[in-house]
């Protein structure tokens, strides 16, 4: 026989479960839909002194892909071959993507995620690293666009990319030693705090804002960003 005690508990499993269902599809339905609203691009036709640049995905997280040297910024300045395994100096780009530390350096597949490290980056409750990787120029394709940045876009990007680095007292950057994907990236220390509502792919959006080029008005995914550029 059910007892009152076990069907009060019931019921208030049953509440709990349909909340939390109906918070996550709120948050899918939200997503879908401002990913699907456009923010223009301020200046849609490319500027005679334009930078190549490249949006990036690889199917999770969004890279922006800029040179490595250019008149206006020379990135080893900030980031550097040697950090990676390879010390390859022949890459002529380099990828910027900021997200939770916890799942860029202890998940390094879905297959590995731990519950306690998606609760933590969900609810403020981690710290954010910057990821940064080395490219030959990138193969266009569904995962890899071109953005053609004037001198002044690439200025605001450059501040931005920057910005998101967190530095030690003596003003530089700090790398997380011992970590890598491949024979080309490395981990930074990086600012602000990954959550909910600011993801690996919002940080990616907010870039493309700064730097006045399409961008969804708010994504958590990457392909929200994509189908701007579709």
């Amino acid at each position: 026989m059910i007892t009152p005690v076990v069907r009060k508990i019931a019921k208030g499993v049953a509440w709990t479960g349909g909340g939390i269902l109906g918070a996550v599809a709120l948050y899918l339905v939200a997503a879908a839909g401002l990913s699907a609203v456009p923010v223009a691009a301020e200046n849609p036709d490319a500027a005679p002194d334009e930078v190549e640049a490249y949006l990036l995905s690889n199917g999770v997280h969004t890279d922006l892909v800029v040179p490595v040297r250019s008149p206006q910024m020379d990135w080893t300045r900030l980031v550097s071959y040697a950090h990676t395994p390879a010390a390859d100096t022949s890459m002529q780009f380099v990828g910027f993507g900021w997200g939770d530390k916890g799942f860029y350096l202890d998940t390094p597949t879905w297959a590995e995620l731990k519950p306690s490290t998606a609760v933590k980056a969900m609810f403020w409750m981690s710290t954010t690293a910057m990821h940064t990787t080395f490219h030959h120029r990138p193969t266009l394709g569904p995962d890899c666009v071109p953005l053609h940045l004037s001198r002044a876009e690439y200025a605001r990007l450059i501040q931005f990319i920057e910005s998101s680095f967190a530095h030690d007292a003596q003003g530089r950057v700090q790398h997380i030693a011992g970590h890598s994907y491949g024979q080309h990236d490395a981990f930074y220390e990086a600012k602000r705090t990954y959550n909910l509502f600011y993801t690996c792919n919002s940080w990616a959006n907010e870039g493309l804002k700064k730097a006045g080029q399409k961008a969804a008005l708010w994504t958590p995914f990457d392909f929200g960003i994509f189908w701007h550029y579709r």
